[in-house]
């Protein structure tokens, strides 16, 4: 079988366009290089040079291992040439080997740094083949320049590199500390929106308590007056006794949004004891009656936890799920521990959270059913931060919704 090894086309592409003055200094001085050169072909060789070292650093690919060998093995193709056709080992050009040493220093290794410092001292020594050496003989002052010019790539090759794992090594940190404030400054965010809807729900509690106190007198009024008038109209009387069943039915239906107030602005104080949290989702599911399909881990430790309030959030959330599901969809509840928390996740396969509601669907008021209040989640999301819990949600349009409850671990449950 055939695989495609073609080289994608984004490695190729300029990964920087910003000409920095370094650049510039370098066309300036390669300019100056090929202006003095003798001939065309040292001229080609030196532009050859100046291109891969203006590029490198700007094509992705070249920033890779095998993208810098490839650069440096060129360089020294180009160097061996240039040295080769202006006089070998006494080329004027010998220091030019410090480019592909110092390119493989640059980015690679240790070990690359001392491969491309072997390879550019024996492109260099490799012209000693061609002497003559029964008409030539190189004199001990020559030996010593000719082991100077070997040593001087080599040894600034390695004092790049050192200076490279330095750069890196600070840029490496600097890298983890901007992702250390980007983190914290994501939880900032995520602690002040916390706190201003539980600025927006302290409000809306005192509200809620004041405005039903002061509607239930009167609706005890109402029910009385027309379970009064439903016995007192004559039997005979339909149209009297259905708008008495309607004024009675309609009152015990506000009667029960006032006591959802109530329960919104009740002050909480979970009473905790130790239960497995499995049996409290268990009930729940019993209330809830909706198919479920349980994925608990069999290893969860007991919580300090008010059952029968975590009873109401988790039917809360069932319900919620259910509504939002074709029927007969089974929902999803799966208990986990993660780290120093039980992990409880709900998940539906329903219509899913518009987006510009996932963000408020916790405060009061707010909800995505033609006949809810929106007080279901506030109440869930204040039980929850009651036991020093969170919430979070997940969905999408369609597809269905995920929420998911962490409650904290006590130290003495483990």
């Amino acid at each position: 079988m055939l695989h495609d090894t073609a080289m994608p086309r984004e490695a190729f592409q300029l990964s920087n366009f910003k000409v920095r003055v370094q650049d510039v200094l370098m066309v300036m001085l390669f300019g100056v290089l090929i202006y003095l050169a003798h001939d065309m072909s040292e001229e080609f060789l030196l532009i050859g040079l100046a291109i891969l070292q203006l590029i490198e650093g700007r094509i992705q690919w070249l920033n890779t291992i095998l993208g810098r060998a490839t650069s440096v093995v060129l360089q020294l193709i180009l160097v061996y040439l240039l040295i080769g056709i202006t006089g070998g080992v006494t080329s004027p050009y010998y220091l030019v080997l410090l480019l592909p040493a110092v390119s493989a220093a640059s980015y690679l290794g240790v070990a690359g740094t001392v491969a491309s410092s072997f390879g550019a001292i024996g492109v260099y020594l490799s012209f000693l083949v061609f002497i003559d050496w029964k008409e030539e003989f190189i004199e001990p002052e020559q030996m010593h320049i000719l082991a100077l010019r070997c040593l001087v790539p080599a040894l600034a090759a390695i004092v790049v590199n050192s200076l490279g794992i330095a750069v890196r090594t600070q840029s490496a940190r600097y890298k983890a500390a901007a992702e250390q404030l980007a983190i914290a400054n994501d939880n900032l965010q995520a602690a002040e929106a916390a706190v201003r809807r539980s600025e927006r729900l302290a409000a809306l509690g005192q509200l809620s308590a004041g405005l039903a106190h002061e509607l239930r007198n009167p609706l005890s009024s109402i029910k009385g007056s027309a379970n009064l008038l439903e016995r007192s109209v004559p039997q005979d009387s339909a149209i009297a006794k259905e708008l008495a069943e309607i004024i009675s039915s309609e009152v015990d239906r506000t009667n029960s949004l006032v006591t959802r107030f109530l329960d919104f602005a009740r002050p909480l104080e979970p009473r905790r004891e130790m239960v497995d949290v499995r049996e409290v989702i268990d009930r729940a599911v019993r209330r809830a009656a909706v198919p479920v399909i349980r994925d608990y881990s069999p290893t969860l430790p007991r919580l300090a936890i008010d059952p029968e309030l975590m009873e109401q959030v988790f039917l809360n959330l069932l319900t919620n799920a259910a509504q939002a599901s074709a029927p007969e969809s089974p929902i999803t509840v799966g208990a986990i521990e993660a780290g120093e928390e039980i992990e409880i996740s709900v998940i539906d396969r329903g219509c899913g959270i518009p987006p510009d509601k996932i963000e408020t669907i916790f405060n009061p008021f707010v909800t995505t059913k033609r006949d809810g209040v929106g007080l279901g989640l506030a109440i869930v999301s204040k039980i929850i931060d009651g036991h020093n819990g969170r919430m979070t949600v997940e969905s999408e349009l369609g597809k269905g919704s995920t929420f998911r409850v962490f409650l904290p671990i006590a130290a003495e449950t483990k």
